[in-house]
Order: C-alpha cells, then sequence, then structure tokens
C-alpha cells in the first residue's frame, strides 16, 4: 500500500473516531524546539512546573517513547462552547466547562488506535494528551495544522485556537503534511496588549510563572502575590484573555460533543456560590471535571484573592 493511501485511511479513522483535525509528521528529533525548550528552561520562566525539565530528551525525539517511531499523528479536538458563563460571574476559562478533556481523548485515541491497527495490520504505538512529555503544538507546526501565535497557541487558519491537540506515535510510515510556511499574526499585537500580568513576551515567549493560569492553576503556595489582586480580571481558574482578543478567533465555532458539554454550575456560579460551597460538595459536582487539579482548597485560595475584585 502507498504511503498516501494509509494517510487517507489513517484520516478518515481519526474522522470516524470523533475528531476535528488530522495531519501527520515525520516522527525524528525536534532540534530546534529542542534548543528554545533548553533556553526557556534556563531562564525559569517555567516557574514551580519542575515537571517541564523532567524528560527533556523524550519531549524532543519521539522515538524515546515508541521505539522504532515513524510518523506523528495531530489530532483536534473542538472545545469552544455555545454557552458562556454569566456576565460578572468568576471565570473559569472554556476548555475546564465540561468533562476532563484527558479522559475523555484518551479514550478516542485508544480507539482510533485500534481501528488502525484493523485496518493497517500490525502498528505499534501509543496515544498522548497534554500529560505526557510530548511537545504537541510543535509536532502540530510541524504537520502544518497552524502556526505559532504570539501567545504561545497554535492558530488554526480556519478554526482559530480554541481546541486540544492530541498525539499518536506510531511505527508506521506515513506520507506527511507539510508545514506551514507563513506566520499570520503579522503585526497584530492584541494577546501581548491584552494580557495583564505582561506573561506574553517577544519572539513568542511565554513567561508562565507570570500567567493567570499558572497561579490560579499550577502554583501550589497557600497565598498568592498581593499585585495579583488588580490583574486578575475575576479569573479564578485558567485565563482566556489573549485568545479571546486574537482576531483569529472570529472563525472558532461551537463544538458538538456532549462530553464536554458545560457543567451547569461553572456557567451559572455567583461568587457567593463558589465561596459558600464545601468540600464535599465541590468533590461530588466537579469529579470529572479540570477543576479537581485545582482541588476545593486552591478555589478558595483563589477566591479569596479575587473577592474584592469580583465584588
Amino acid at each position: 500500500m502507498q504511503l498516501d493511501e494509509r494517510s487517507r485511511i489513517v484520516k478518515r479513522l481519526a474522522a470516524e473516531s470523533g475528531f476535528d483535525d488530522c495531519r501527520i509528521a515525520t516522527a525524528q528529533r525536534l532540534e530546534e524546539d529542542a534548543i528554545r525548550l533548553e533556553k526557556w528552561l534556563n531562564k525559569g520562566y517555567h516557574g514551580e512546573m519542575d515537571y517541564l525539565a523532567n524528560h527533556f530528551e523524550k519531549r524532543v525525539n519521539p522515538s524515546e517513547l515508541i521505539p522504532g517511531a515513524r510518523s506523528v499523528i495531530v489530532l483536534m479536538y473542538n472545545y469552544y462552547p455555545e454557552l458562556h458563563q454569566k456576565e460578572g460571574a468568576p471565570k473559569v476559562a472554556k476548555y475546564a466547562y465540561g468533562k476532563d478533556y484527558h479522559e475523555v481523548i484518551r479514550e478516542k485515541l485508544n480507539h482510533f488506535l485500534k481501528q488502525i491497527q484493523k485496518e493497517l495490520g500490525t502498528v505499534q504505538g501509543r496515544g498522548f494528551v497534554d500529560s505526557a512529555p510530548v511537545l504537541e503544538r510543535a509536532w502540530a507546526h510541524r504537520s502544518g495544522m497552524g502556526w505559532i501565535g504570539k501567545n504561545g497557541m497554535l492558530i488554526h487558519p480556519r478554526k482559530g485556537s480554541f481546541f486540544f491537540l492530541a498525539t499518536l506515535i506510531v511505527d508506521l510510515a506515513l506520507e506527511a503534511d507539510h508545514s506551514m510556511a507563513h506566520d499570520y499574526c503579522g503585526s497584530c499585537n492584541k494577546c501581548v496588549e491584552a494580557c495583564p500580568t505582561d506573561a506574553i513576551l517577544p519572539n513568542k515567549e511565554l513567561l508562565a510563572s507570570q500567567c493567570i493560569s499558572y497561579y490560579t492553576i499550577e502554583l501550589k503556595s497557600k497565598s498568592l502575590p498581593a499585585e495579583l489582586n488588580s490583574k486578575a480580571d475575576n479569573w479564578i481558574f485558567g485565563c482566556d484573555i489573549c485568545q479571546d482578543v486574537c482576531p483569529w478567533n472570529r472563525f472558532s465555532h461551537s463544538h458538538t460533543h456532549s462530553e464536554l458539554t458545560p457543567i451547569e454550575e461553572i456557567l451559572n456560579f455567583s461568587i457567593a456560590d463558589w465561596l459558600e460551597i464545601k468540600e464535599e460538595k465541590f468533590n461530588q459536582l466537579f469529579k470529572t471535571s479540570p477543576l479537581k487539579r485545582a482541588k476545593w482548597s486552591g478555589l478558595q485560595r483563589n477566591l479569596t484573592l479575587f473577592r474584592k475584585e469580583i465584588n
């Protein structure tokens, strides 16, 4: 079977498995990305996210994850919601409205790989979604799915940036797609100018340790910097500011994935509701939600800091 025919089969199976787009890159060490990542880590821009410095070679070399890796299949899963939170409510990033995407996409990746094996024979592979040492955005860019915006997000020319990325690394040779040659951000600086904490730096560098998402999710200390109080802009879990102002997100359209149906409380809770909820009830309501990563104690910490601003 020719490589292009195999690739067509893989892309058809990706669509049948529920993914919104599928592109393919040749598996090889990401030399330029390795250099950028090393410099970024050496600057300490990752803050307390020490896990980003772990398994460095696995992050830049797919053969370290799958021996004999030949192709990296990149998959898109749209999460842009039809419904949004009430005006003035404590803000939760849109990706966290529904069920934890790790669980949703991991199940689809497993099904996808089984279907590939069923149609194309013995194929060794492994799926990854955000929680493993894989540079998804680098692979997505290399596969031609889009370009890296100034805010570090992958931007698709017809779908914006409100989507999850996943990869399936396989030992199957496939016809690779062409990477996108141009960066269509141009002179636009809306995301840079809109970031209230100045976390978006020149040359597409992100000072992650200064990002609202980092403060509200990744930082595990019991208290947050006092100066964040005037900059938090009502966010209590994650932040969408740089994506909300991006002109390319005028092309975002509502997803059709039932698993990502928003949890009613996320859409409707007021500041009083968030402050009054007890830990047991929180764990019950959000047991399948990304919010469980911050835990009840983390959300209460965030709410305490932002209380004046939210009121």
